[in-house]
């Protein structure tokens, strides 16, 4: 029996119909592939992050060692707290070396790879002997650094978890500088930015302390 010719016609309509529907998946397929693989790009850490994880990493341990060493000469529960509140930021950094198997280095106490935080250091241990008003000018110097450097970094990387990591540090350095900058003022001084503008540091010190993850 011959199939009658409109019959014919719809079969082949609906054979076009569907073998260009597989085709547009295929095509759809292909640019989602494309899609993912953009986003595991961005996802890679840049030469510009990997410095970053390294000099931050010192830069807090150099906030620990100045704080341990300022504790032990003047027993003030500011840098006796805050010295256990570095290593947290430190373990944030080391962890992000590690997940991204970035080599690293933690030299002993007072020692550092950078030799413009090793002369901080120096300084610092120097100065905070002197009297407990510079031992807090210098906490607050610390952190003040801290903010300035973590915001350079935040304004150049586009890393999602190294981004979340900066932001808590900085939020941890904003409530370290208030308190330093409170145990400095009750000693009859005033703390002047160094690093950070006048307005940044105003907008901080009128603020409250704030919860960080």
């Amino acid at each position: 029996m011959k199939t009658p010719l409109l019959i014919r016609k719809s079969a082949v309509l609906i054979l076009t119909i569907s073998l260009s529907f597989l085709y547009a998946c295929s095509d759809d397929n292909t640019n989602n592939s494309d899609d993912l693989k953009d986003e595991t790009t961005e996802l890679t850490l840049k030469e510009t992050d990997k410095e970053a994880l390294l000099f931050m990493l010192e830069e807090e341990k150099l906030a620990r060692d100045t704080y341990t060493y300022l504790n032990d000469l003047w027993s003030v529960n500011q840098f006796s707290n805050i010295k256990n509140s570095e290593q947290t930021h430190m373990n944030s950094v080391e962890n992000l070396l590690i997940k991204n198997n970035i080599e690293y280095a933690i030299l002993p106490a007072g020692k550092f790879k950078n030799q413009m935080l090793q002369n901080y250091y120096n300084q610092f241990a120097q100065d905070g002997a002197l009297s407990k008003a510079i031992a807090f000018q210098i906490g607050a110097t610390i952190e003040d650094l801290d903010i300035k450097d973590l915001k350079d970094y935040l304004d150049i990387t586009t890393h999602p978890e190294l981004i979340a990591v900066f932001k808590n540090l900085q939020c941890g350095s904003r409530n370290h500088l208030r308190s330093f900058v409170i145990g400095f003022e009750n000693t009859g001084n005033t703390y002047t930015p160094q690093f950070i503008t006048q307005d940044e540091y105003n907008n901080i010190v009128e603020s409250s302390h704030e919860k960080c993850n």
